[in-house]
């Protein structure tokens, strides 16, 4: 299924991304996510990232690929300008949402607009559940996967590699259908609101051809 597809869908777009941004869903939107069994290929790339302490730093087979990703760069850290006014953590913070949304497959303006409505890009949010970072991520993941310490959610590479690996997870779970895989990443799969909210907060982060 198409997420955009769906006449109604269309009709709500507009009105739940306005909805969001004005504080309609508010940080604890992630507070959905469940504990399940993850497979090993999830749970290796989960781990890997609570190892990784440095930004990553992307690799380009071509001079035209890296003038590319400069070009992105250097959009995204102009719209990105008033919400984090520190020049280096903008820069590290998008590279790091670069790197990590390619990992995993995802498209990287998607994952923008998700964090948008998660967070408003807050490093330190904290929802009424406690989920936490970014990507608002519950804690539970790293009892699954590491030690147990939640402090490593803010921990900006582990926040970003762990909200991009549950949503590849959730798409992988719904084939692909993106729709559902944000519901399920809410915990409102098959309804409206939150997956419309994050397609309107992702016009923001595309760039035009």
């Amino acid at each position: 299924m198409n997420a955009l597809s769906d006449p109604r869908r269309r009709r709500l777009l507009g009105a739940a991304g306005a909805w969001a941004l004005a504080g309609g869903l508010p940080a604890t939107a992630a507070a959905g996510q469940l504990e399940e069994p993850l497979a090993d290929s999830v749970r290796g790339a989960l781990a890997s990232s609570i190892a990784s302490s440095a930004p990553p730093v992307p690799d380009f087979h071509s001079t035209e690929a890296r003038l590319t990703y400069l070009r992105w760069l250097g959009r995204m850290s102009e719209r990105l300008v008033r919400r984090q006014p520190d020049l280096q953590h903008r820069v590290e913070f998008l590279q790091t949402v670069w790197y990590e949304s390619r990992r995993a497959g995802l498209d990287t303006a998607t994952v923008l607009g998700l964090i948008q409505v998660e967070s408003a890009f807050r490093k330190f949010a904290i929802s009424s559940v406690g989920a936490r970072g970014y990507m608002q991520i519950m804690p539970f993941w790293v009892r699954l996967i590491g030690d147990g310490d939640v402090g490593k959610l803010f921990h900006m590479q582990t926040n970003l590699r762990f909200g991009c690996v549950i949503l590849r997870h959730y798409l992988d779970r719904e084939n692909g259908d993106l729709f559902l895989a944000l519901g399920r990443y809410n915990g409102s799969r098959g309804r409206d609101p939150y997956p419309n909210a994050v397609f309107a907060a992702q016009k923001n982060w595309v760039v035009a051809a």
